[in-house]
């Protein structure tokens, strides 16, 4: 790893980027990093690190309208940027030696989840070596995330091509500094793609130092409906339509990359490449379930969720099956993200039993306690709770 990007990860923390920095980490193994100090070099004075400062504030449904300008007028914050996030159609990418990259079956796209941001406000968020990047997003080039550019086989130089607008990649930074997107561009570029929801906002308070103290500052521009929150650095590790789930980008460097297309006379929902399918979804039989179309990565530990609870009595938990593979949008809203039911790697349970999406959950604990041990994150602990919700989140510690 460069000293730059480096420098970027320990100052991205240190700012408070608050979006799975932990995590990403782990996944990168930049823990494994040698320490800093055994390198030979020329000595520096001693300093102390500066303590997190950007609060991360969201809501599941996208931040209320006027938000961005209130923001920027409220006492007690100091500084703010507000980001941009939609689910984009990829439809042609070429490396930076000119070689086509990404070129999808004709009538089919590649869906790029991609952010956008006005230049100017975000580059104080980024570390002081990273901030010319910012000047590349207003010169109209686009920032690619580590892992995003590790998907793709690109780097700076690439370019990526959303129907009549090409995207020359400027830099590629790492996960946590562009919220875990694919893609990060200026928020002029963003809605020429269709980039146009408010997604999160960063912000740095005047002297609030908890969650809590922000929340209040932000109370008078925020509604009660949806709901919002505030986070402060590391409590949690990414969020999405929920705290904890996986970034497109992570599931598809787990489950694999597909292309898709709008299914016809169907809105909200998708077909999706027949090979794709053929390679990574499979119907078997799950016993308490019964015949299940879901991931062929995750009958596994579908398995032995189900196998626990018979062997501690618990079957008794599952009432009814509704669902695992289903190619659509969150919510079958066209202009969402992608439900992560479209990898098949999501299960919903016991849905007339109490847990319809947006209701108080009533999912047995014990029930919960058994998926999340094997892995999975439970829906009932979203912000707009899904109580019926159970999807893929890691491997079980003993796998």
């Amino acid at each position: 790893m460069t000293r730059r990007r480096a420098a970027g990860v320990a100052a991205g923390a240190a700012m408070g980027f608050a979006l799975g920095a932990s995590l990403t980490l782990a996944i990168q193994g930049w823990a494994n990093l040698p320490d800093p100090g055994s390198v030979a070099g020329p000595t520096l004075p001693r300093t102390e690190p500066q303590p997190p400062q950007a609060f991360l504030v969201w809501t599941s449904g996208g931040m209320p309208d006027g938000f961005r300008a209130a923001v920027r007028r409220l006492d007690g914050i100091q500084r703010s940027v507000v980001i941009a996030s939609d689910n984009t159609w990829l439809d042609r990418s070429w490396s930076e030696q000119g070689e086509v990259v990404d070129d999808p079956r004709p009538g089919f796209e590649i869906p790029l989840e991609v952010a956008a941001v006005d230049p100017e406000e975000f580059a104080p968020f980024l570390p002081p070596a990273d901030r010319s990047d910012a000047l590349a997003l207003a010169d109209g080039q686009g920032i690619l995330g580590e892992s995003s550019a590790r998907l793709r086989g690109l780097g700076p130089g690439a370019v990526l091509r959303f129907g009549a607008v090409r995207i020359e990649v400027a830099a590629i930074l790492p996960d946590e500094l562009v919220g875990a997107h694919e893609l990060m561009v200026s928020d002029k570029v963003g809605r020429s793609i269709g980039v146009t929801q408010d997604r999160y906002a960063l912000v740095v308070p005047d002297h609030a130092r908890t969650a809590h103290a922000v929340e209040r500052l932000l109370d008078p521009i925020l509604p009660a409906d949806p709901p919002s929150k505030v986070r402060a650095p590391g409590d949690t590790p990414y969020f999405r339509q929920g705290d904890a789930v996986l970034p497109p980008v992570r599931i598809k460097l787990l489950f694999g990359e597909f292309q898709a297309r709008p299914e016809p006379g169907n809105p909200g929902f998708l077909d999706l490449d027949p090979a794709w399918v053929r390679q990574n979804i499979d119907t078997q039989h799950v016993p308490l379930l019964g015949t299940v179309t879901c991931n062929v990565s995750l009958f596994p530990q579908l398995r032995g969720v189900v196998h626990e609870l018979i062997d501690r009595g618990l079957q008794d938990t599952i009432h009814s099956y509704s669902g695992c593979y289903s190619p659509r949008h969150l919510n079958r809203i066209p202009s969402a993200g992608l439900s992560h039911h479209s990898w098949g790697i999501a299960v919903d349970l016991n849905v007339q039993q109490g847990n319809l999406f947006g209701q108080i959950p009533h999912q047995d604990p014990r029930l919960v306690d058994v998926f999340e041990r094997w892995g999975f994150v439970w829906g009932g602990t979203f912000i707009v709770p899904d109580g019926m919700h159970f999807e893929y989140r890691r491997e079980p510690p003993d796998a």
